[in-house]
């Protein structure tokens, strides 16, 4: 076998064009308000034997490119995830994650049989394939949308966590696992799984944690490779002892994420660059796999129906009895019920059955393939009109009021970057008056592109830029403090509490 230089150079430029047309549609799609997924799809449907003719149906490295592509953007969610605002959301998340996928697989699958005319095997991998949600669906559509953090946390963690059970779940029904071992022995696994590789991230997390802290590396740039690896890590150690991967990698970068590592900021933005690379990657490959001529109107019909299921019985069904763990307002369920985007994840799952050669694989594939369509064209562009009528919009939140946090590693602190916005209650208060928490203080004010030093009576004006120097164990207070003073102006000193419950 020969290298052939001109077939890698063909290569990275096919490769860097969709990659860069890729990274532009991110933008057409945020203006319609659809998940970027859908531009994805259409570019590997368009490359692919319908359209400039690459022949792409290798089942197996498509499940094996998924699976680690997958393990990178529950990486990247993991990292970039607030402990302090997911913890609240926890138990309705894990909840959903757990039993709200059981809910969701066993009605799918008694629909998918009895009205659909599906197999059981068959029903029950749609139901399976179908029930996981998909972050960057989700918050790719409500990034302009203030939402209280109950809500956000519990979208955060249900689509962290509920990967797992769901990979678990379709590869023992997927490889004739269940019928070997029985509902119960399936039971025991499927916990086994996710304990395990629970264990395993805490035990990578806290472990690279420990190891981060007292190793010096010589470069900043090498800091994010080495988080990065170190969730990786824990996924391959758990898939080595047959646990749940996707359980450790969400886990030991939740860990690693929120631990008080160097160059937090420079981490957060190559883990966010490479999930972004990796979900391009995904879904031009997803839609090469895909043969439009297996498209049927049948496939079509048995789509649409499996969908209606899925989002009016199946999801709210499961947010109503999963609420029991963690009762919300009955406006925020309705919320959480209508905002389950189904991504990446059910067509990546739907590769299994492909690479196991189960009966029907492929047309199993495509109607996961045309429901995740259909599903995200119908419900993204419906999510912030549905936050409206349902108000769920968090009112009380400053938009406009923009932060950004910078590591200064040295001396344990952080600059915080403050703009006023236009809406601020900030504007025509003092410095002083802030009364930041002691040894936090507004070191710079950048006006009209002029920089100056402030005294305790400057007063801030409406597009000011604030840098803010705060100890690292007070910036919390601090971004509390700041946030009180941009709705309540001067009168946050009394408001503040009445804020916080906001």
């Amino acid at each position: 076998m020969t290298f052939d230089v001109h077939q890698l150079d063909t290569f990275l430029l096919i490769g860097a064009a969709v990659t860069f047309l890729a990274v532009l549609a991110v933008r057409m799609s945020s203006g319609a308000g659809l998940p970027s997924l859908l531009v994805y799809l259409l570019m590997g449907v368009a490359l692919g034997e319908a359209g400039l003719g690459i022949d792409f149906d290798d089942a197996e490295l498509a499940h094996a490119l998924g699976f680690g592509a997958l393990a990178i953007i529950l990486a990247e969610g993991g990292i970039t995830t607030s402990w302090r605002e997911a913890r609240p959301a926890m138990r309705m998340g894990v909840s959903l994650a757990t039993v709200g996928v059981a809910i969701s697989v066993g009605v799918m699958a008694v629909a998918g049989h009895f009205l659909l005319g599906l197999s059981w095997e068959l029903a029950i991998l749609l139901g399976a394939v179908c029930s996981p949600t998909d972050a960057a669906a989700v918050f790719s559509v409500l990034r302009v949308v203030p939402l209280p953090k109950r809500v956000t946390g519990v979208l955060e963690a249900e689509s962290g966590l509920n990967d797992a059970p769901t990979v678990v779940v379709v590869s023992l029904v997927a490889s004739g696992a269940v019928g070997e071992h029985g509902w119960l022995g399936t039971t025991g696994i499927v916990v086994y799984e996710l304990a395990a590789g629970m264990l395993i991230g805490l035990a990578a997390g806290f472990g690279g944690t420990w190891v981060m802290r007292r190793v010096a590396l010589p470069a900043s740039g090498l800091y994010p490779i080495a988080v990065l690896c170190l969730a990786i890590i824990g996924y391959g150690s758990a898939s080595a002892v047959h646990a749940s991967g996707f359980a450790a990698v969400y886990v030991a970068a939740l860990v690693l994420g929120n631990a008080d590592l160097p160059h937090r900021a420079t981490t957060r933005s190559f883990v966010e660059g490479l999930a972004w690379l990796a979900q391009i990657g995904l879904f031009v490959m997803l839609g090469l796999l895909l043969s439009p001529d297996r498209i049927s109107w049948t496939t079509i019909g048995i789509a649409v129906a499996a969908g209606t299921v899925l989002t009016v019985l199946a999801r709210p069904l499961s947010i109503v009895l999963c609420a029991v763990v963690r009762p919300m307002p009955w406006n925020e369920l309705g919320f959480l019920s209508w905002a389950g985007l189904r991504g990446a994840v059910p067509i990546v799952l739907a590769t299994i059955p492909l690479a196991e050669q189960v009966t029907d694989a492929d047309r199993l594939f495509d109607i996961v393939f045309v429901l995740v369509v259909l599903d995200t064209i119908i419900t993204a562009p419906t999510l912030p009109w549905f936050a409206r009528v349902l108000r769920v919009t968090r009112r009380s939140e400053p938009r406009g009021f923009d932060l950004e946090a910078a590591p200064l590693d040295r001396v344990a602190a952080d600059l915080l970057q403050v703009r006023i916005s236009p809406t601020s209650k900030m504007h025509g208060v003092e410095v002083g008056e802030l009364r930041l928490p002691v040894g936090a203080n507004v070191s710079m004010i950048v006006r009209d592109g002029q920089a100056m030093v402030p005294e305790r009576r400057t007063v801030l004006r409406h597009g000011d830029d604030l840098l803010v120097v705060t100890p690292r164990k007070l910036r919390e207070a601090t971004e509390q403090r700041l946030r009180q003073v941009s709705t309540g102006g001067r009168l946050a000193q009394w408001l503040g509490e009445e804020e916080r419950r906001a």
